[in-house]
């Protein structure tokens, strides 16, 4: 994949980076992350983020419908809350539309809660970088592993400053021409930031939180809603008068974790809880298991065979 970067961008004394979200552009996570990025007096810091919560809505797109952006104060930087998804974002803020240039880089969080195995898929953080990929540009999605009764809010500063050298030495490796233009990387970062062991290159597992659903009735209280890729979250719960408030002739239901599935080895999901920062390449094209490829290699010939047969 060529990249789409504007030379002058990497020339200048600063490179400059542009900071997403799923959580909002108020959340915490985007906040101290912008505030780490511009302490560091390295760095020109742009921010084009929704303008309220988009957790887990993987790479949806506004497509139909216009987006509204506005500006925000967000000391050190040129900000704007946009009306659309993570994925929108990120295609606006480098479309020379909203700035007057292409970012060198699109980070994407920091995201309340890890975004490893399956999860990625849901992950509106990870997709925010995923659409820079898919315009040439480069990008890493970042992730703290937030843990309600262990975690905090100073924990997402913490988080950005581990985060920090890995940015710059990209944004090295960018301005001498020799990153990689066919992948992103995706960051999580362990619950116990202060003492995290290091930084270890990891490959996406298949780790999932199993989930069902249950029916909601009008003596339900307190539901709460999963964060992206977390069993925490602040999200507003059910009450009673929500499901009083329904019509009869409608049943809500909700989502309820039964359980979780772990891969062991060099994933993702498992160095993150060691406590290692992972550091996962990803691509933007999910290719089938080597087995399943040579299965479907020999069943489409015999279903096409079976097709011309039964024509005759």
């Amino acid at each position: 994949m060529e990249s789409n970067i504007d030379s002058s961008t990497c020339s200048g004394d600063r490179p400059t980076v542009m900071v997403t979200n799923d959580d909002g552009i108020d959340a915490p996570g985007l906040r101290a992350l912008v505030r780490v990025l511009v302490s560091s007096n390295r760095l020109k810091v742009l921010v084009c983020a929704p303008d309220s919560e988009k957790s887990a809505v993987s790479h949806c797109i506004t497509w139909r419908n216009s987006v509204s952006s506005k500006p925000v104060e967000i000391s050190g930087s040129t900000a704007f809350a946009v009306s659309g998804t993570p994925a929108d974002c990120t295609s606006l803020g480098i479309s020379k539309v909203l700035f007057p240039s292409v970012p060198d880089l699109v980070i994407s969080g920091i995201n309340m809660g890890s975004n490893c195995g399956y999860h990625i898929v849901y992950s509106g953080t990870v997709a925010g970088a995923r659409e820079a990929l898919f315009n040439g540009v480069p990008s890493v999605s970042l992730s703290y592993d937030w843990t309600g009764g262990r975690s905090n809010v100073d924990d997402f500063t913490l988080a950005a400053e581990g985060c920090l050298p890995i940015i710059i030495a990209i944004l090295s490796e960018i301005k001498r021409k020799t990153y990689p233009q066919n992948c992103f990387l995706n960051i999580d970062v362990p619950t116990d930031v202060r003492n995290y062991k290091g930084y270890r290159l990891t490959r996406q597992g298949k780790s999932i939180v199993k989930m069902g659903w249950r029916q909601v009735g009008s003596d339900v209280q307190g539901a709460k809603m999963l964060s992206t890729m977390t069993m925490e979250s602040n999200s507003a719960s059910y009450n009673e008068s929500d499901a009083l408030s329904t019509p009869n002739n409608h049943l809500l239901f909700k989502r309820e974790v039964t359980g979780l599935q772990v891969e062991d080895g060099d994933t993702d999901y498992r160095s993150l809880q060691d406590g290692y920062i992972t550091v996962t390449p990803l691509g933007a094209l999910s290719h089938a298991e080597v087995d399943s490829q040579a299965y479907f290699k020999e069943w489409l010939p015999r279903v096409v065979e079976r097709l011309s047969s039964a024509s005759l």
